[in-house]
């Protein structure tokens, strides 16, 4: 059976790490997961979010980030094609340029990104990019 490829934005990450639920760990080990180096970025400046509201205590929370970080492939900025760069730019500028690694990965890979976002969802949504899925609709259609 092949891997499904997915780009996963930083808020799935965090949610992934603030429960520390050891049952994402077979679906990242069954999915292969994509990241913009943005969302490195990102985790680095939400730490603090994620050491206050982990359930894990900190030992246990470093051995699931290892885990979680190994199993996810983190691809550089320069792999970027400018005109996919430029669509992206455009699909995230009113709803939130942040956002623009990501979809701009989605784009490149022709994957699906999966978000927690909604307002990222329907923003898209409405410029007519439907590669996008909510973190909860993923895991419904897997767990269903």
């Amino acid at each position: 059976m092949n891997k499904l490829d997915f780009v996963v934005d930083t808020n799935v990450l965090m949610s992934f790490l603030i429960s520390g639920n050891s049952s994402y760990k077979p679906l990242l080990k069954c999915y292969n997961f994509f990241l913009p180096e943005f969302g490195l970025i990102e985790i680095d400046k939400y730490q603090h979010i994620i050491f206050e509201k982990t359930k894990l205590e900190k030992n246990n929370l470093i051995d699931f980030s290892y885990f979680l970080f190994s199993e996810i492939t983190i691809l550089p900025n320069y792999i970027f094609d400018k005109e996919i760069l430029k669509r992206a730019i455009y699909l995230t500028g009113n709803v939130d340029i942040k956002d623009v690694t990501f979809v701009a990965l989605s784009m490149q890979l022709n994957i699906p990104l999966i978000t927690r976002d909604e307002k990222l969802i329907k923003g898209m949504k409405k410029k007519k990019y439907n590669n996008i899925i909510l973190l909860k609709d993923f895991l419904q259609n897997i767990y269903s």
